[in-house]
């Protein structure tokens, strides 16, 4: 949002000056990336998120060691990152803001809800269903289905979890999946990205996309690459990248558990 990291950087996008000269940055020699050490399940220092294996399939396409500038994301991210030249892309950037120049995005994902499988709520997929009312749901506040839910008249029945945290002593979306699983939310309103590949193999969980939302802001969002502004030559060669191997990009993500939908919305089925 990604949209836990997907607002906190489009609520940055205008605190940074830009950058005159960005042309001798980019190593020729690494395939340097800017990443968040611990934004489970997209990015882990220790290498396990999928933007991690993304980012060795990339490697291994240009045939460059894959190496990484660590950051909690968030405000400063990427003047620390990308703008100080210590690394050349940031891999899951949402499209459409001006603090990065994007790729062609690779892949579009939705919100959605987590439930129990066996919850009365397991059926809703919508947030307008007036079945949620009264049922404390969790959301990330500051996220765009907050806003739609606070137009459902859902105010009351929100428990939001923080936005800008550090991650490395904060997991604000797996409190919010453990409020559901022990039964202290009865739902949560979630980023598929950030909850799919952590529901996928629970059985007692399930991940629903908002796929039915007919106003306010949209749940799907297209996900690219950042690169620095004036980084044409670097684009165009990602670009080509993400063109030729799209379908093991595509691949890869669902193994993830990365809730896919086409440019419209539509979910991809596997």
């Amino acid at each position: 949002m990604r949209p836990l990291f997907l607002s906190a950087l489009i609520a940055a996008a205008a605190a940074f000056p830009a950058v005159a000269q960005v042309a001798d940055l980019r190593s020729h020699t690494q395939f340097r990336v800017c990443a968040d050490p611990a934004n489970a399940p997209m990015s882990m220092q220790d290498g396990t998120g999928f933007e991690n294996r993304l980012a060795e399939q990339f490697g291994q396409w240009l045939n460059l060691p894959v190496t990484y500038s660590w950051f909690p994301s968030g405000m400063g991210f990427i003047t620390r990152t990308l703008r100080a030249g210590t690394c050349d892309v940031v891999m899951g950037y949402a499209q459409g803001d001006e603090l990065v120049q994007n790729t062609n995005h690779y892949y579009t994902s939705v919100f959605g809800i987590v439930t129990r499988s066996d919850s009365p709520l397991a059926t809703v997929d919508h947030l307008g269903d007036p079945a949620l009312k009264g049922h404390p749901i969790g959301v990330v506040a500051g996220s765009p289905p907050a806003t739609i839910m606070a137009r459902a008249g859902l105010a009351a029945d929100m428990r939001g979890a923080d936005l800008f945290v550090d991650r490395r002593v904060k997991d604000p979306v797996g409190l919010l999946i453990d409020g559901v699983r022990d039964g202290s939310l009865d739902a949560a309103v979630i980023w598929g990205p950030l909850a799919g590949p952590r529901v996928k193999d629970d059985p007692d969980l399930q991940f629903v996309p908002l796929l039915k939302e007919g106003a306010g802001p949209k749940m799907f969002y297209r996900i690219t690459m950042g690169v620095r502004p004036g980084e044409q030559e670097w684009k165009r060669e990602l670009n080509s990248l993400i063109r030729r191997h799209q379908d093991e990009i595509s691949t890869t993500l669902r193994e993830a558990g990365v809730p896919l939908v086409d440019d419209y919305g539509k979910e991809l089925l596997p």
